[in-house]
């Protein structure tokens, strides 16, 4: 059955229209293309309804209609309606990407960060990239109709103060959403780059069409992203998901929180490493450890199986209490595979309640290292106001 806005007063034909657009172009920004029957089931629209819009939304160059899928067309909106950027900051570099709002990716740079970078220093170098890519396209900032940007540290809900811990030391207690709406001049909406992974495999990657979903993060930090009924849950003040700072040991290592013993104190990279430099020395990489590993070193091989069994823990308890049906591997470590997910799925059925662990499943996430810069274009899709001719 077709919605009808009962805020409309008879006569508002006009304003009907504008509202069913708005809807159109609504679910167009979250999903890419649709076909109209797809576009009518998602927004209780009727068919003959969605052919009048798309009309409308064509000619006025808001949409376009091409390709085939199968026998049917597939709606995009259209490359002049604007781009979205997002903006990726890790401890050691920062990813900007341009897409437009078919989600098509249509330019991508990064750059490499020394630790020790300011906020300052790191915004200066992202709008640095984001011009060098807006020269790739022959575009400026007015084609700009949404920023999306991640950090790996908790973001505050309310304040919008980047928390502590950080990896990056150097943005704790700044307002990063302010600062960059001031660089760009326009609003810029930021996350935690855990958030912006599991959107990203939720939208583009081994998540899609799943409700209730995790994204673990294994690298200088470690966090999870979730997914809940569909839509990505921050909890009250944006921290939800921590779930490197689990307490494992009491009385271990001091983590960078002030707690002791946290998961990430045992599984962070620079963890990982540090157990293999009495045997190994130092310089060694995460790739050069899980290439020994299946080379068939052993120390090699016990480190990356202990640290999957410790994740596992961590899991088992998250999975107790959120009960997803998906969980994705992401992060430097993911690169280990098997050897460190197997261990990770022992301890998870060993240490999990049967009802919460039985149909899950494990897996390595599939974006890679683009996940949490595609996160952050998602979430300037999601933040990005579309401009419609009236």
């Amino acid at each position: 059955m077709e919605e009808v806005d009962e805020s409309f007063g008879p006569g508002s034909q006009a304003a009907l229209r504008d509202a069913n657009q708005q809807r159109v172009a609504r679910v167009l920004q979250s999903s890419g293309e649709l076909t109209q029957a797809e576009i009518a089931r998602s927004t209780g629209l009727a068919p003959a309804t969605v052919s009048n819009i798309i009309r409308d939304m064509t000619n006025d160059g808001v949409v376009v209609v091409s390709e085939l899928r199968g026998r049917r067309r597939v709606v995009r909106l259209a490359p002049s309606v604007g781009l979205v950027v997002g903006i990726d900051f890790g401890h050691r570099h920062v990813t900007v990407a341009v897409s437009d709002m078919a989600h098509e990716i249509r330019a991508e740079h990064r750059a490499e960060l020394g630790v020790e970078t300011s906020a300052a220093g790191g915004i200066a170098r992202a709008a640095s990239l984001l011009q060098t890519a807006l020269n790739d396209l022959d575009a400026d900032m007015s084609a700009v109709v949404g920023i999306g940007m991640g950090l790996p540290a908790p973001i505050d809900g309310h304040s919008g103060e980047v928390g502590a811990p950080s990896i990056l030391p150097g943005w704790v207690g700044m307002d990063a959403a302010a600062m960059m709406s001031e660089r760009f001049g326009m609003r810029v909406a930021v996350d935690n780059d855990a958030n912006l992974g599991v959107l990203a495999e939720h939208m583009w990657g081994a998540g899609v069409g799943v409700d209730n979903m995790a994204y673990l993060k294994l690298s200088d930090g470690v966090g999870a992203g979730l997914v809940l009924n569909g839509k990505l849950f921050r909890g009250r003040d944006g921290t939800a998901g921590e779930i490197g700072h689990t307490t494992m040991d009491e009385f271990g290592a001091v983590c960078r929180c002030g707690n002791r013993g946290c998961l990430e104190t045992i599984v962070a990279s620079g963890a990982v490493l540090e157990l293999l430099e009495p045997r190994r020395g130092r310089g060694l990489t995460i790739p050069d450890v899980v290439q020994m590993a299946r080379d068939g070193d052993k120390a090699c091989e016990r480190i990356l199986t202990d640290t999957g069994r410790h994740v596992g823990v961590a899991v088992a308890n998250l999975c107790n209490i959120f009960n997803p049906e998906l969980i994705l591997v992401g992060g430097e470590l993911a690169i280990a595979g098997e050897l460190l997910m197997a261990p990770m799925r022992e301890v998870v059925r060993r240490c999990g309640i049967p009802s919460a662990t039985a149909n899950l499943q494990i897996l390595p996430a599939a974006l890679g290292a683009r996940a949490p810069v595609l996160g952050a274009v998602a979430l300037a899709l999601q933040a990005a106001q579309i401009p419609l001719n009236s």
